[in-house]
This record gives C-alpha cells, sequence and structure tokens, in this order.
C-alpha cells in the first residue's frame, strides 16, 4: 500500500512533463523561426528603412529651423517674386496668383511654412501616421517646387538644376513604396495601431495587422 501511494503521488507530476514538451517543442520553433534568414533579413530591412527615414527627418528639421528665422518671413515675397522672374508668359497667371498676395497674408503663409515643415520632420522623426506623411510631404514638396522653386527654372543659359524640393518629392514617393504594409516597430504608429482599431487606416493605409514579436529565451 505504502508503494501505491508513492505511485499515485507521481502520477500528476508525469502528466505535468507531458503537457509542458509541447509547448516547449512550440517555444523551440518559433525561436528557430525568429532566427531564419528570412525573418532576420526583413528585421535589417525594417532597422535600415527606419534609420534612413530618422536621417532624413533630420534634414528636414534643419529646414524647418531655418524656416523659423527672422529673415525668411521678411524676404518670403521677395522670394516668390525672384521665383517668378523670367518665367514664360504661360506661367504668369500661376506666380501672379501667389505674388499678388497682401503683406500680411505673406507673413501668415510664411508661418504656415514653418509650421508645416517642422510637423513633417517630427512626425517622420518618431514615425506617426507614416504612409499619411509621405503622400503630405510629397505633395507639399511638389508645391514648393512649383511656388518658391520657379518650377526649377526659368531654364536658361546659365541653368545649373531643376531644384531641391522635386528631389524630396521623389524621396517621398519612394519610401511610399517601400515601406511594405505592416506596423514598424521603430515608430509610435506599432503603439496606436495596437490602440486605436482604426489608426492603421492612416498610417499604413489598410487594414490592422499584429506585429511579430519573437519569443524569449526563458
Amino acid at each position: 500500500m505504502p508503494t501505491t501511494g508513492r505511485i499515485a503521488h507521481r502520477t500528476p507530476t508525469l502528466r505535468g512533463l507531458t503537457h509542458t514538451r509541447p509547448r516547449r517543442r512550440q517555444h523551440s520553433r518559433a525561436r528557430r523561426a525568429a532566427r531564419s534568414p528570412e525573418t532576420l533579413s526583413s528585421t535589417s530591412s525594417t532597422r535600415s528603412l527606419a534609420a534612413f527615414r530618422m536621417v532624413f527627418a533630420l534634414v528636414w528639421l534643419v529646414d524647418a529651423t531655418l524656416k523659423w528665422l527672422p529673415g525668411f518671413r521678411s524676404g518670403f515675397s521677395s522670394m516668390l517674386d525672384h521665383a517668378a522672374n523670367g518665367q514664360p508668359a504661360w506661367l504668369r497667371p500661376w506666380f501672379d496668383l501667389w505674388t499678388d498676395m497682401p503683406h500680411g497674408m505673406a507673413t501668415a503663409m510664411a508661418y504656415g511654412t514653418a509650421i508645416v515643415e517642422t510637423g513633417i520632420a517630427l512626425a517622420l522623426l518618431v514615425g506617426f501616421a507614416r504612409k499619411s506623411v509621405y503622400l503630405l510631404g510629397s505633395v507639399y514638396s511638389l508645391l514648393i517646387w512649383a511656388t518658391a522653386e520657379g518650377f526649377g527654372g526659368p531654364y536658361q543659359s546659365g541653368s545649373t538644376d531643376v531644384g531641391a524640393a522635386i528631389i524630396y518629392a521623389f524621396v517621398f514617393v519612394a519610401l511610399l513604396i517601400v515601406d511594405r504594409p505592416g506596423p514598424d516597430p521603430y515608430s509610435v504608429d506599432a503603439v496606436l495601431e495596437q490602440r486605436i482599431s482604426w489608426w492603421s487606416r492612416i498610417a499604413e493605409g489598410g487594414s490592422r495587422r499584429s506585429i511579430a514579436v519573437a519569443p524569449s529565451e526563458s
């Protein structure tokens, strides 16, 4: 009888071991999947894209800082006048739309430019509403190129480039294409998408997707 009692006492322990083995196998498979070449390559690409986005954000942050200086506001109207000089006659109505604005409106637009560029820079830096910011940034860059940079022209003898803003627009379009669907773990979008069900439409332009998290070694 004592022997039977000892065997009965050990039986739950054996059953517990049989239950833990499948869980250990599942954790082992998950760890192997997290270390697979495909997963490691995906993680490396995500990090590289996040690093590029942050460097691009620093460029925009420098631009935004310059827009807050008094010289930008005082020279805003003259900058537009300079961009309009030498443009072909068929473009004159477009530039007159911007150069004929009252002085007070020009000052307001200068402040608006500084606010928009600061917002774009900070959103890029922390990864806030990424796809929406890429789209906004590309449209805004094209607007700057078509106004303050005069479409990169006038194109005549002595012209040296097509303007910087058009290059910014292409970078934003490239980010819009390369930044694949799914939350970026190096952005605040990853946190917001877990807490706000509809945020993925703003950040990703699609439905909500979960973030794959590698299991711990324990």
